[in-house]
């Protein structure tokens, strides 16, 4: 006879195989998915704003979804659950392209992996839109490789073999570009423009946007640390319609450290948008042709005087700018021992490498120092605008040293005495001899007939 403990012991091993039996009764065992069709549906938009503009360096966000479904599936015991299912896309890689859009595409193709069912990732290409960019919507090709599973091959019970097949597809997206107004300089041209002095920069600009911009004004600014310094900084244009040209003069002046070369200059428009928003076009760098500054040269020798002397003197200048300058007038800056009656020449105009001549009545005092002088000389001279400037100081070289020669004689006082007393007593000497014959005639007897 069984105690009390082992039989509740048996009931409850009963219990728990009646359980067992009514669970494997309502769900079948190791139940399987088998898909019957399906494959993935790829598509793409770019997320956030898809506006851009002419000239920038952008990123492209585009978001890649998977909207394949599976619909039509086989549940049952004997299947066993598959590794993949159709409509997965696996090993997905993008590519962007630009289309016939004017960008150009900077990164390479994407990679980002495998992309279930309505799921979605995000994936940035850089690009640069052209500067010349006109407004409107393009489509930009996007270029999508991925595997896709095929089907599977089972032998024996518990060993399968998968095939997959690779697939290619194309989607765009819709990319935009804003309309505006785009600066073209056609052309640049400097008026004799040189280092230290004021000048015309003229510039020619066409609108290559397509956008026309209303109330425009066309500026110019100095470019970094360039000696090119606007002095007029912008020029009223009003309407500036796509494919229009205006031409534009301003004022600027030139450092007077500035050499003989090309200087940057930046361009830019300020006008009005559809919007009714004043805004700003891109900003265009242009050259600026800018000569040596003005300079003259003595190309005369040093000029010999002694004290007590006067002279007409020559002096040769010489243009050895790069431009020409109008109205040309020599000065020679006289003082002591110096004196002169007339130290202002007009040279006319001279054009760079040119040489005048201009001459001066200079005298010396008598009791200068023997030594050699330098004479300050300048010219006063027109640049192309008309605007009047006064050259550096050039020296004019004079050596006042002693005659020689007949000169030296002449001008000098112990010799002249000397040369006096020779003279009177070479005189009187001609004179007594002369006295002295008188007598001797006057004593001879006369001849007798």
């Amino acid at each position: 006879m069984m105690t009390p403990i082992f039989s509740r012991v048996k009931h409850c091993r009963i219990a728990i195989i009646f359980l067992v039996f009514v669970v494997c009764l309502v769900a079948p065992a190791m139940a399987g998915t088998k898909y019957l069709e399906g494959s993935p549906n790829l598509t793409a938009y770019i997320a956030g704003t898809d506006q851009y503009t002419a000239g920038s360096d952008i990123k492209i966000p585009v978001v890649i979804q998977n909207t394949g479904i599976n619909t039509n599936y086989e549940v049952a015991s004997d299947i066993v659950d598959r590794a993949d299912v159709p409509t997965t896309a696996k090993f997905v890689t993008v590519a962007m392209e630009a289309g016939d859009a004017p960008i150009v595409i900077k990164s390479d193709p994407q990679m980002i992996g495998d992309l279930a069912s309505e799921a979605q990732e995000t994936v940035t290409f850089s690009a640069k839109v052209n500067a010349d960019a006109q407004g409107g919507t393009y489509q930009i090709p996007l270029n999508i490789s991925y595997t896709q599973y095929s089907h599977v091959a089972q032998y024996g019970m518990d060993t399968f073999r998968y095939y997959y097949e690779p697939y290619n597809v194309t989607v765009t997206v819709p990319l935009s570009i804003k309309s505006e107004v785009i600066p073209q300089v056609v052309s640049v041209t400097s008026d004799s423009l040189v280092a230290g002095a004021q000048g015309y920069v003229n510039l020619s600009i066409r609108n290559i946007g397509s956008l026309d911009g209303s109330k425009a004004t066309v500026q110019i600014a100095e470019d970094d640390a360039s000696p090119v310094n606007p002095v007029d900084t912008s020029i009223y244009i009003g309407d500036f319609p796509p494919g229009s040209t205006v031409a534009c003069q301003y004022k600027v002046a030139v450092a007077s450290d500035a050499i003989n070369k090309t200087y940057p200059l930046d361009v830019v428009v300020i006008y009005q948008n559809d919007e009714g928003d004043f805004v700003s076009s891109q900003t265009h760098t242009v050259g600026v042709e800018v000569g040596s500054k003005v300079d003259f040269a003595v190309l005369s020798s040093l000029i010999e005087m002694s004290p007590g002397s006067k002279r007409t003197i020559r002096v040769e200048y010489q243009n050895t700018g790069d431009s020409t300058v109008k109205n040309a007038e020599a000065r020679l800056s006289v003082v002591a021992p110096f004196t002169s009656s007339s130290n202002i020449a007009y040279l006319g105009d001279l054009a760079a490498g040119q040489t005048a001549v201009a001459t001066y009545q200079i005298s010396v005092a008598s009791d200068a120092t023997i030594k050699e002088y330098g004479l300050d000389s300048e010219i006063r001279y027109n640049d192309a605008i008309d605007d009047t400037y006064i050259s550096d100081p050039m020296k004019v070289a004079i050596d006042v040293k002693n005659p020689t020669g007949i000169q030296g004689i002449v001008s000098n006082p112990v010799y002249i005495a000397v040369l006096t007393m020779v003279i009177i007593g070479i005189i009187y000497a001609v004179i007594h001899m002369r006295r002295k014959n008188e007598k001797k005639h006057d004593n001879t007897p006369p001849v007798r007939r």
